[in-house]
C-alpha cells in the first residue's frame, strides 16, 4: 500500500453506530454508563424543540445527510436525547413525566414527603396516591410497546396499585402503633414495595397474558412468549424495589441518628430539604444503577421457552438458537 492511499484511508471518518447505546451494554459497568447519561435529571427541563432536533439529526446521519461538520460529540449528544425521550420499541415521544430522566426530581418530591409525614395516616395514604398515580405514568411510558394495552386496563392497574398501597401502609401503620420511632418511619418503604409488586405487572398484564415478542440476535421476529414476559417483569418488579431502598430504607436511620441532637429537634424546617437532598443524591446514581442491574435487551434460554414458540424455532432452525431476546422494559 502506498503512503498516499494510507493516508487517504486515514483520513475517512469512521461512521458511529447510533442504534446502539455509546457504551458496552453486556457489562454492568456500560450499561450503567449508558442508563446514568440517559437518566441524567438536567435532561427533565430541556425544551421539547431539543427532542426533535435530535431525531432530525439521528435520522439524517443515519441517511448520510448530516450537516457538513457535524461533530461526534453532537451526534452523542443528539443519541443522549433521543433515547431518553423515544421509546426503544415504537419510537413514539414518551410522556415527560413517565421518562427515566423525571426519575430523580419526582421522586425529591414524593419520597422526601413521605419519610416526613409517616405519623400521619392520611398523610401517608396521599402521598402513596401520588406515588402511584407517578408509578402507573412510568410503567406505561416504559413498557414493553409491542403489548398493546387500553385504557381500561391502564385503569385497573392504577386503582389496584393504589389500592395495594393504601392497604399496605394502613396495616403497617396499624402494626407498628407502638413500635419504636425507627420502625414506623419503615411505613412508606412497605407502601411502596408492595405497591410495586401490583402496579408493574397489572400495568403490564397485555405482555403476561399474550406474551412479549421474541428476537434472534440479529434482529429478526421469531413469536411471542409468555415466559418472557414473566422474566421481563419480575426482574422490572425488583429493580424498582431494589432502587428506592437506600432512600426509603437508609434516611429514616439517619434521621433517627440526627433527632438525637437536640439542635436539629429544634431545626424542623430543615427536615424536609434534607430529606429531599438526600433522596436526590441517592436516586441520582440509584437509578441508573438499578436499570443496570440487568440487560434491557434480556434474554432467555431457547429451551425454557413455551413448547409451541421453542419447537417452531427448532423446526425453523435447528439447534442455531440457544437464547432469543426481547426488551424488558424499565
Amino acid at each position: 500500500m502506498t503512503a498516499s492511499s494510507t493516508s487517504t484511508t486515514a483520513s475517512i471518518p469512521l461512521r458511529v453506530d447510533l442504534t446502539t447505546p455509546r457504551w458496552n451494554q453486556s457489562t454492568f459497568t456500560g450499561r450503567f454508563q449508558h442508563f446514568f447519561n440517559i437518566c441524567d435529571p438536567r435532561l427533565s427541563v430541556y425544551k421539547n424543540e431539543s427532542f426533535e432536533n435530535a431525531k432530525d439529526l439521528m435520522t439524517k446521519y443515519k441517511l448520510g445527510i448530516e450537516p457538513p461538520g457535524t461533530k461526534q460529540e453532537q451526534l452523542w449528544l443528539a443519541q443522549k436525547l433521543y433515547m431518553s425521550s423515544y421509546h426503544p420499541d415504537s419510537g413514539e415521544e414518551q410522556n415527560r413525566i413517565g421518562r427515566m430522566s423525571f426519575q430523580v426530581p419526582m421522586c425529591m418530591v414524593i419520597a422526601s414527603a413521605s419519610l416526613q409525614f409517616y405519623r400521619s395516616l392520611p398523610a401517608v395514604i396521599f402521598w402513596q396516591w401520588v406515588n402511584q398515580s407517578f408509578n402507573a405514568i412510568v410503567n406505561y411510558t416504559n413498557r414493553n410497546a409491542t403489548s398493546p394495552i387500553t385504557n381500561r386496563q391502564i385503569g385497573i392497574a392504577y386503582v389496584s396499585a393504589t389500592t395495594g398501597g393504601f392497604l399496605a401502609a394502613f396495616t403497617f401503620s396499624n402494626i407498628t402503633k407502638r413500635s419504636l420511632p425507627i420502625i414506623r418511619r419503615y411505613v412508606p418503604f412497605v407502601a411502596v414495595s408492595s405497591a410495586h409488586m401490583v402496579n408493574v405487572p397489572v400495568t403490564r398484564q397485555q405482555e403476561i397474558l399474550h406474551g412479549v415478542k421474541v428476537y434472534t440476535k440479529q434482529g429478526e421476529e421469531l413469536g411471542a412468549s409468555k415466559k418472557a414476559a414473566y422474566k421481563g417483569i419480575s426482574q422490572v418488579v425488583a429493580t424498582r424495589i431494589f432502587t428506592v431502598t437506600p432512600s426509603l430504607g437508609g434516611i429514616p436511620i439517619i434521621m433517627e441518628a440526627l433527632l438525637r441532637y437536640k439542635w436539629f429537634q429544634h431545626a424542623t424546617w430543615s427536615h424536609i430539604p434534607l430529606q429531599a437532598t438526600l433522596v436526590g443524591i441517592m436516586m441520582t446514581v440509584m437509578v441508573p444503577f438499578g436499570c443496570a442491574l440487568f440487560p434491557q435487551r434480556a434474554s432467555i434460554a431457547t429451551e425454557n421457552l413455551e413448547p409451541e414458540l421453542r419447537n417452531h424455532i427448532r423446526e425453523k432452525y435447528g439447534d442455531s438458537i440457544d437464547r432469543v431476546y426481547f426488551n424488558k422494559g424499565l
